[in-house]
Parts: structure tokens; sequence; C-alpha cells
């Protein structure tokens, strides 16, 4: 090699290692954040969602983070968690409200930063708060299971006492829209299609007793109504764990037997409880599902500036709603317990 050609390949070798050095080590591109904010981190049905999430943003190479409220009344924690994604730069996050009326603030502080904001399993309040929802149509959950009720019953329906186990006294859309659901599907007239107990002096209707949504709740609720009217034979509870807790509270009072009971969940506990008799009727819906949904929406929103289309007659989209139960009635659909166990959760 002559002079020449070393002069030339010392200048190219020059060259590599000054653009080397200038660009510096290849940095990763970091993925685009996603969130998920649940009520709490102890019901399956939230642990079911956050695998659905975590499932959906491997796939889609996003980030996921997540964050719960400490029990279903915190709604500051969801507030400093929407606060928190803000910060980082999330491209968006799905929510499950605590109250969906106390959240619209932080909600639109988030979308005018630019994220995409997704309700699960319950619309805010009202609905356009967000971009999207992906939810069980929370309404006909309480309309098939009110329904099923009435027909198991029959003509002694109408001479019906019924219990109603609601979630809180403030007005949350969960709540009211499952709670008028039953109403309308049993045929009883209500006022206020958001305010519980707007049924007005309905001699079918014992009260109303809220439970916060867990067992213990749930217990206290039905105790409660008991000693208000002992003749109780239908009990409407907004979830399986206020179920549970309402069985207990029956049977300790020795008056389980010719009671239907009725919820809304299809958990994997509250199925293998209508196996087992002590419920009657469930309507499942399914998380996975919806947090599923919430996350791929964040992440097409964020490349394409497309939302979701909602169902049709809805101003959501609408993942699905199944009655299970043992002992089908004509005229309302229903899978059974086995397999509702096939699609639960928990």
């Amino acid at each position: 090699m002559g002079r020449a050609d070393h002069k030339k390949l010392g200048m190219s070798l020059m060259t590599s290692a000054l653009v080397l050095a200038l660009s510096g080590p290849r940095q990763a591109i970091a993925a685009d954040i996603v969130g998920l904010i649940t009520k709490s981190n102890g019901s399956p049905f939230f642990i079911k969602m956050k695998e659905g999430a975590e499932a959906k943003a491997k796939e889609r190479g996003v980030e996921l983070r997540s964050f719960a409220g400490k029990n279903f009344n915190d709604n500051d924690s969801q507030v400093a968690a929407i606060e928190t994604l803000i910060a980082a730069g999330a491209k968006g996050f799905a929510i499950v409200a605590n109250d969906t009326r106390a959240i619209a603030p932080a909600v639109k502080k988030a979308r005018d930063a630019g994220l995409m904001v997704v309700a699960l399993d319950s619309p805010l309040d009202p609905p356009e708060l967000a971009d999207a929802t992906f939810a069980t149509d929370n309404f006909k959950a309480g309309e098939i299971i009110g329904q099923w009720a009435a027909k198991t019953l029959g003509l002694s329906a109408k001479n019906a006492k019924i219990a109603m186990l609601d979630l809180t006294v403030s007005p949350v859309t969960v709540d009211y829209l499952r709670d008028h659901g039953f109403l309308k599907g049993f045929g009883i007239p209500y006022k206020d299609p958001t305010k519980n107990g707007s049924e007005g002096a309905d001699p079918r209707i014992i009260g109303h007793a809220v439970t916060g949504g867990e067992d213990a709740g749930g217990r206290t609720a039905m105790e409660n109504l008991l000693q208000k009217d002992s003749s109780v034979n239908v009990v409407y509870t907004m979830d399986e764990e206020v179920a549970s807790g309402a069985y207990k509270a029956l049977q300790a009072a020795g008056k389980e037997k010719g009671v239907l009971i009725v919820s809304i969940d299809g958990g994997c506990t509250g199925v293998k409880n209508i196996k087992d008799g002590t419920l009657g009727a469930t309507a499942q819906q399914y998380p996975l599902l919806m947090a599923a949904k919430g996350v791929e929406a964040i992440e097409t929103f964020a490349k394409t500036g497309k939302k979701p289309e909602v169902t049709p007659g809805l101003n959501f989209t609408d993942t699905g709603v199944a009655l299970v139960t043992d002992k089908p009635v004509e005229g309302v659909p229903s899978i059974s317990s086995e397999e509702g166990l096939k699609k639960c959760w928990g």
C-alpha cells in the first residue's frame, strides 16, 4: 500500500471515529406511556382488568403504568394518578372512576394536556367527559336480572318484597344504571333516572341501603332491611361481594330459603355461588376485554388520531353481558353456571 493509500485510510478512520464520537452510543427509543386507573387493587374484577391491560400493552409495545384507589370511595388517589400521568407525558389512560362526577376536573385537565381518556366499566358523568368508553351495558345487566327475578316469581311478582342493596348515596353511574335496569326489568317505574329510590312508595320495595360494594357492607345493609321488613323475598345486589354479605345475613336470620338473590359481575366466586344455590342469577361482564380494548384505543389514537366507534344506540362501546343462572326462564336468554365458569374472572 502506497503513502497516498495510507493517508486516505487514515483520513477515513479519523472521520469514522469523529462520527462515532459525535453521535455517542445509540439510545433506545422510549415506549409510549399508557395508564390504567382502577377503583382498588383488591377486587378480582380489577385484577383481571390489569391482566388484560398488561397483555395488550406488551402486544402493542407500549409501557403500562397502573394505579388504583385505596377503596371504592377514594377519588383523591385517582386524581393524583392522573396528575402523575400528565407529568410523565403519557399518551392517555383508561379509568374506572370511583366518583364519575368528582373526577371531572382532573379528566378535563388531562384532555387539555393532550391525553386521551378512556372510561372503563362505567361511563363518566356526563359521558362525553371521556374520549371513549368501553363498558358493560350496566342498565341492560340490571334489566336482565330484574326480568329473571320477575319471571321466576310469576304471578306472585306483583306482591314481591324487594330489598335494594346499592353502592353509595352519591350519584354514581354504575350504581343507578344497574339499580334502574333492575327496576325496569321487574316492572317497577321510577321518576329520576340518575337517583336511586325515585320509584317512590312502591309497596314492592321495602327499602334501599348502601353497601360500599363490599361483603361487610352487604351484610349490614341486609340486616338493617330485615329489621324493617322480614318478609323480603327478593334481594337486588349491585355486585357479588354484596350478594355474599346479604346471603350471610339472611342465613344468620334463618331466612335464606325462599329468597331470590340477584347480582351483577360474573366473577368465578359469584358463578360458583350460582352453582351451589346461594345466588339465583348474575349478569356476567368481561373486564379483561374492557381494559385490553382501552389500551388498544389509546395506542391507536396516539398513532392515527382515530377514536373507536360506539355501539349503535348507545354512547359507548359495549363489551357484552350474559345472564348466568341454572334456573333459566322463558324469554330471558341465559347461560348455565358451567358455561359461566369458562368465562369468569377471579
